[in-house]
This record gives structure tokens, sequence and C-alpha cells, in this order.
């Protein structure tokens, strides 16, 4: 990706990276003291340092970290420029369910195919934060068998690939001054798997819209107002628009708790603001996303991921 003004090579970040076995979703808030924004400026510009120093213990660990700025945040860091959709989230009140909004400055989405190197490169980054920041809200994550969440469907699957990833992750021309970035939302959801299990398995797949075993999608008409059909978006020139998910298991057999964490990455915030709607009000007056009365979000949060070499320049 090339910034067309002066012909500088443009690095985004790990955003296109393979799914992973693992990963930490960490949120932190800046504090009030006088160098506290400096501080983090420093680190998170450093954080391909962090991430080599422990990287380099397992080369086919595949770690990584995206780092991504919250709205507020980016306003003290007294940049000249700011991303044109970058806003806090907005709170979706539906007719049963809301979509919570959360505070959160910093996103650290750490990925690897192992827990270790994510726990590791977690420490170091706090540590290395101190006390710039606390910690609103830290989730670890894992690979559910063949890519599945705790409801025991396949999660990801209408995910873009090939050229289509790219396009639909990473800003492009029409925002130049942050070209190769990414607009990120995240919301942790915990799931009543008891009253989930206790629904018959034909009608667990006319709320996600997919059979459960094969993964096959199921035709609208035999699914309406499903998971798939509230969040395929398509504009009014009926060009589908897709983001990418990383959504990653979490939980506590032993604390009964349950849950799916929810990332999305998009080029546009849009298309994912469009989501949650339709899924929290529906696409008609109060036919909204039943995977809602089994899974309740505990957060909600938006972020900007600047492109690498754009993170570097913040220290």
């Amino acid at each position: 990706m090339v910034d067309s003004s002066d012909r500088v090579p443009i690095e985004p970040q790990s955003i296109v990276a393979p799914l992973s076995r693992a990963a930490v979703f960490l949120v932190l808030s800046i504090g009030n003291a006088p160098d506290a924004v400096q501080r983090v400026r420093g680190v998170i510009a450093d954080i391909g340092g962090l991430v080599r120093t422990v990287g380099f213990r397992d080369l086919q660990g595949r770690l990584s970290c995206n780092v991504a700025i919250g709205s507020a945040a980016w306003d003290r860091f007294e940049q000249p420029r700011r991303p044109a959709q970058l806003r806090p989230f907005a709170e979706i009140r539906g007719p049963v369910h809301v979509a919570v909004a959360t505070p959160g400055d910093l996103l650290f989405h750490i990925r690897a195919d192992r827990a270790d190197m994510c726990f590791e490169l977690e420490r170091l980054i706090l540590d290395a934060l101190g006390d710039a920041v606390t910690v609103a809200d830290e989730v670890q994550g894992f690979r559910y068998f063949d890519s599945r969440d705790l409801l025991g469907f396949v999660d990801g699957t209408e995910n873009p690939t090939g050229a289509n990833l790219t396009q639909s992750t990473l800003i492009q021309s029409e925002d130049p001054s942050f070209e190769g970035g990414s607009y990120v939302v995240v919301q942790k959801y915990l799931h009543n798997l008891d009253k989930w299990r206790a629904l018959d398995t034909a009608t667990q797949e006319r709320i996600v819209g997919r059979t459960k075993v094969d993964n096959v999608e199921l035709e609208d008409s035999a699914a309406p107002d499903s998971h798939k059909q509230l969040t395929t978006i398509v504009d009014a020139q009926g060009v589908e628009h897709d983001i990418l998910r990383d959504n990653m298991p979490f939980g506590s057999p032993g604390h009964g708790e349950f849950g799916t964490y929810f990332i999305g990455y998009a080029r546009n915030l849009w298309v994912i603001e469009k989501m949650l709607e339709n899924m929290f009000k529906g696409m008609s007056a109060g036919r909204y996303d039943r995977i809602l009365d089994f899974s309740t979000p505990m957060t909600g949060t938006t972020f900007f991921a600047p492109s690498y070499s754009m993170l570097k320049n913040l220290g």
C-alpha cells in the first residue's frame, strides 16, 4: 500500500493475519497524570520491539499485536488530523436488548498460536505502561475446536478472503492521511448456555441462519431475521459490505462464565454500526436478532487502528 502524495510505503498493522489459536483482548484507560499520554505514545510507537522481544522465542508461534486508539484518546494525542469516521461507540437501545457503551482509550489485540506468548507480551506491555493506564477490561480467548463459538456454531464463516480482505478492512484513498488503518469495534458477550441448550437444534439453526454440524447457510425464507441475515449489509446500490471478525470464545466453567468476544475490523465504521443496529433493533420493527435472548453484551467500545507506519510516528 502506497501513499500517493509522496510515494512512501505504508505498512498496515497485522490486521489481515491468519486467525490464531489464542488471543488476549486488553482494553485500557489512560490516566490523568501530566506524563501519561506521552508515556503511552512512546510505548505504542515501539510495540513492534515488544512483539519481537517475545516472538523470537518461537517464530512458528505467529505472535502479533494490533494497537487501536479510542476517540477521546485520539484527541489527547493532539494529532493534526483525525480519522474521518472515528467516534465513540453509541449505545443502541432495542425493543428488548441494549448494546451498551463502555469506556476504553486503548485496545491491544494480542494473537498467537501459543497462549504463553500472548501472556508474556501482555505482561511486558503493562509493565511498560505502568501507572499511566488502568485496565478497563481483559479477556483471554481460545480457539474452540474447528473455530466454533460456545453456542456450538462455526464463527467467522463470512469473513472476506483474498483481495476482498484488504478492501473490506483497510482504509484506502478515501481518507489518505489514514490509509492502511482500520476501524475496530469490540463487545464482550456472555452466554446463557443452559437456556440455549434447552432449544432443539432446528430452532438454534433458524436463529443463527446456518446448520450446526456442517455449517451450511440456510435460505433466508427458511430462517427469516436470522443472525446471518441481519448482519449481511447491502447498500442502496446493491453492494455488499464485509468486515473481518476475529471473535474468540472465552470462559470459566468453574465460575459458570461462558462467552464470545466480538472484534470487528472494517474499512468503514458505519458497516459495523449498521450490523449492530440491525441486531438490536431489527430490520423491521421488533424483529431483532434472537441470539440476543441468549447472549448479553457487557461491553461496547470503538477504536481506530492506525497503520504501523503511523503508530511508529506517534512516539
